[in-house]
């Protein structure tokens, strides 16, 4: 399972907003810096309106969503990329993430410690920016002078591994993240063996005060943030109040939809954040629907037929003949699955057919 690693200074709001995202309160959430130590793990279920109208067609009632991984890690200082505060730890735990949602400060409290002693949402997105970039130097110097000696030997991925290198170190060092430099598709896939921290893709949450949920835009803090995101990371932004989310832990759904509606709100955040973490992943659904159940399959944007059959076994992968598919929307127009073949809706795909988002499936396989 793809993970999504919630980073960002102490006290920002990451252990607050990781509690009210996996409606747990696995994570400790103080005001003080470093009160998470170890990393906190949960499984969060992806919102999606499409499984509920699937199970009416399906007639059945048990409906199981996808899911992702959300790691809550230590706050970064300054530093982190030199060992302080707990900077070698949080570093490696970043390492293991296959994208990053950083939690930005957007309000002013003067109950809760900022510990750079104040509210600078942009010079906050730097400090951590700057780390990362700092450690990935260090990471590449070290792979360089590897490199150079295997390329001297004759070796020819070592050389084009040297040349990439020679090319991201000028980048990094204008204080750009590997992310945003421009390669070739072959250098890309080089690049994913350098494990670098600046190179996943990240998503930006500005936390913001429960009154600035109503017209988040009109805090000043909120669209820096979003121009920075958008000029520096090509990254989108979402406004998402941790401390309010919180409150919805312990309540059922109709309680949650009253206590947000004082608030002027319909929506918690929790599921935009939730839906944009799994698109940023580079992940897409495609659905099985039968009389026991309505299932949400998790699969890579641009996969093929055997490649997504394998979600639900490896044997159907190995003994693939045929898919069975339909698109969620020519379902849903037909109103059963019996219409929906009547109106030739149905297709037969075979191996090469890439997988839509939203295709409902029935697999042909010889085991």
């Amino acid at each position: 399972m793809l993970q999504a690693g919630i980073v960002g200074l102490p006290n920002v709001g990451k252990s607050t907003l990781f509690n009210a995202v996996t409606r747990t309160r696995k994570a400790e959430s103080a005001n003080y810096p470093f009160c998470t130590i170890e990393p906190n793990v949960g499984v969060v279920q992806v919102p999606d309106d499409r499984l509920q109208p699937l199970s009416e067609i399906a007639k059945t009632k048990v409906i199981i969503p996808a899911a992702i991984e959300f790691k809550d890690i230590a706050g970064l200082v300054k530093g982190a990329s030199e060992g302080e505060g707990l900077g070698n730890q949080f570093l490696a735990n970043i390492r293991e993430c296959d994208a990053i949602i950083q939690v930005v400060r957007c309000f002013d409290d003067d109950d809760i410690i900022h510990n750079m002693g104040s509210v600078d949402p942009i010079r906050d997105i730097e400090v951590i920016n700057s780390e990362l970039i700092l450690a990935d130097m260090a990471s590449l110097e070290r792979k360089h002078h590897k490199s150079v000696k295997l390329a001297r030997g004759g070796d020819k991925e070592a050389a084009a591994e040297v040349e990439l290198i020679d090319k991201l170190l000028p980048h990094l060092n204008e204080g750009k993240p590997a992310l945003t430099m421009e390669m070739t598709d072959d250098e890309k896939a080089l690049l994913r063996n350098f494990f670098l921290l600046s190179s996943k893709p990240t998503l930006f949450a500005a936390n913001v005060a429960e009154d600035d949920l109503l017209d988040p835009e009109a805090n000043p803090y909120v669209g820096q943030v979003k121009q920075y995101a958008a000029e520096h990371h090509g990254a989108e932004c979402v406004c998402i109040s941790a401390r309010l989310e919180s409150e919805l832990i312990d309540l059922s759904e109709e309680e949650a939809k009253e206590f947000l509606a004082d608030f002027g709100v319909s929506d918690s955040g929790v599921s935009g954040l939730i839906k944009s973490a799994y698109s940023l992943l580079g992940l897409m659904t495609y659905f099985t629907a039968g009389e026991q159940e309505v299932r949400a399959w998790t699969i890579t944007e641009n996969t093929k037929a055997p490649q997504a059959a394998a979600a639900i076994h490896t044997d159907f992968e190995k003994g693939f003949i045929k898919a069975e598919v339909v698109s969620y929307e020519d379902l849903t127009k037909a109103g059963s699955t019996q219409a929906a073949r009547e109106a030739g809706r149905y297709r037969l795909e075979g191996k090469e057919y890439i997988f839509a988002d939203g295709d409902v499936a029935l697999f042909r396989f010889n085991t």
